[in-house]
């Protein structure tokens, strides 16, 4: 049998062949708790408006909440000591996961940004009311939820390349 190293996402928890912490785990550590303070900021500024285009939308609050969830499972899988349990090649799931949450909120940010930038389109409720797709407060929102969906979707790449170097050296 085999013996690796088992990295937590955070690499805040050692399984039972890794170093002491060191500068890379102090960074993935930084990038992990980023991206969980991002995410769960896009998901609340997002919950935070009148929905004006719900498939789009839809699209990025699922990835939010999503990400968010799935991260905090992965989290507790090595804070509890079930990675050490389950004999999978952890380096290579955590490369796997974050690789495809980058995609994943890669496309909501596009998403998010795309709503924002209709905001001047108005919505017609009869013929003598139009009113814009965002209000003014609501477009403020958005900007905001279109910046910190883009930091997170940088924070998961960042946790990709880390977590490529850790699996493959």
């Amino acid at each position: 049998m085999e013996s690796y190293s088992v990295l937590c996402p955070c690499a805040c928890v050692a399984g039972p062949a890794q170093t002491p912490v060191s500068g890379l785990n102090f960074i993935s550590s930084s990038v992990f708790l980023s991206l969980q303070l991002f995410g769960t900021i896009v998901w609340i500024l997002v919950a935070s408006t009148r929905v004006p285009l719900p498939l789009l939308q839809g699209w990025v609050m699922f990835v939010a909440v999503t990400a968010w969830f799935l991260s905090i499972v992965f989290l507790c899988i090595f804070l509890f000591g079930y990675a050490n349990r389950i004999a999978v090649n952890w380096n290579q799931t955590d490369f796997l996961f974050h690789g495809a949450t980058f995609v994943f909120y890669f496309g909501a940010f596009l998403l998010q940004a795309a709503t924002t930038s209709l905001h001047h389109l108005p919505r017609k409720f009869n013929s003598t009311t139009q009113e814009k797709i965002l209000a003014d407060h609501e477009y403020n929102i958005s900007i905001a939820a279109s910046i910190f969906a883009f930091a997170t979707a940088v924070c998961y790449g960042c946790s990709t390349a880390l977590a490529l170097r850790r699996w493959r050296l």
